[in-house]
């Protein structure tokens, strides 16, 4: 069923403290900032969107308040990062809706493969990938504290 009150939209550049302060919470409150999520964060035009990247806003009762990013990674595989939902908005399926989105977006861009690497204490999160499909593969990747690497062949 559907959330009337809920859209899930296209980045802007007018998102990017939204997409920097939702990122930076969640991260901060369980691990810690790494040199790239800095960059990332203050620049996702450069960082994600130039390289043939997309990010998705979530705007809840017209107040943003969860984003997810597809980085472009090679011909036919993105990667599913920086997803965060505002922690007064938990419990709404909003992360569910913006990976779906996602999702949908990868396979508009031709894609096959959908990778994504997290962290096994985020168990709320490795459920939802879970149910949408990703299964683990062996871990490799930029990110120190991931512990864990999923991927979706769609």
């Amino acid at each position: 069923m559907e959330n009337p009150l809920l859209e899930i939209i296209d980045y802007e550049e007018t998102h990017q403290a939204f997409f920097e302060r939702l990122n930076r919470t969640w991260i901060e409150r369980y691990f810690w900032m790494e040199a790239i999520d800095f960059e990332v964060l203050q620049e996702p035009k450069e960082h994600i969107i130039r390289n043939k990247g997309k990010i998705l806003m979530a705007r809840y009762d017209n107040k943003i308040v969860g984003t997810v990013a597809l980085k472009f990674v090679q011909e036919g595989v993105y990667e599913f990062t920086k997803m965060a939902v505002d922690d007064d908005y938990q419990g709404l399926k909003i992360g569910k809706a913006l990976a779906l989105n996602a999702i949908e977006k990868a396979k508009a861009e031709k894609a096959h493969t959908i990778i994504l690497y997290s962290n096994t204490v985020l168990k709320t999160a490795i459920e939802l990938y879970k149910k949408l499909g990703f299964v683990e593969v062996p871990l490799d990747g930029p990110y120190k504290r991931s512990n864990i690497k999923m991927q979706l062949i769609i």
